[in-house]
């Protein structure tokens, strides 16, 4: 098949990372989480307590020094030189990370960082703006959403297996405020890519989904 590139696309908690890597674990080729990216520079101004303000984030951006490396097939974000994999997982730097990815300098940062590790490999990526800005020329683009509340009710399953449950109703707010902030922002805004496939999973467990989209790659 040569060199070629999956976008995926989708609001927050629709599974997207899920997808992601097990797709590109059965076509064997490299995945980049990109929201990870936009988390670990929420965690950067969370910690050296920025605020979150295109000045202010502006002024501090250049210290934030974002790696990304691999390790026997897992990304691993590194922050000044610091594995931060677990701590940009906490629920509070979801809103961090949608945040900062509305400010114009944080999003030319990080999108040329994007591009700059696809070239030349085939990677599946997946974002909110990958099929319609960091890779427009993919060659398989989809939009993978689900309703709120069923994004709502895996995000909840998935902190409480972590041993932080938070209650329903909050991350049901959080996760609506996420879907208005992300495809209201004026730059690179959550929306479907013209070309892309909409796959709903609101119905569909994670390993339905995955092959519906390797299916629809192999044809």
């Amino acid at each position: 098949m040569g060199i070629f590139h999956i976008a995926l696309d989708g609001p927050s908690g629709a599974g997207k990372s899920t997808v992601a890597k097990a797709i590109a674990k059965k076509l064997d080729i490299a995945y980049l989480d990109t929201g990870a990216m936009y988390r670990t520079v929420g965690l950067y101004m969370y910690e050296n307590n920025v605020e979150i303000s295109p000045v202010a984030v502006k002024e501090a951006l250049s210290g934030c020094e974002i790696e990304v490396c691999y390790n026997g097939g897992e990304q691993i974000m590194l922050l000044g030189g610091r594995n931060v994999n677990k701590e940009i997982r906490e629920h509070h730097v979801s809103s961090l990370a949608s945040r900062v990815s509305a400010i114009p300098c944080v999003r030319e940062y990080l999108v040329a960082l994007q591009q700059r590790i696809a070239e030349g490999r085939s990677f599946v990526l997946d974002g909110r703006d990958i099929g319609t800005c960091v890779l427009p020329g993919a060659k398989y683009k989809f939009f993978l959403t689900a309703t709120a509340g069923e994004r709502a009710r895996r995000r909840c399953a998935e902190l409480e297996q972590k041993g932080t449950p938070i209650a329903f109703e909050q991350v049901l707010a959080d996760i609506e405020k996420r879907d208005y902030d992300d495809s209201h922002r004026e730059i690179s805004p959550l929306r479907k890519a013209e070309d892309a496939i909409v796959v709903d999973s609101t119905d569909m467990d994670a390993q339905q989904v995955i092959d519906y989209i390797v299916g629809l790659i192999k044809e």
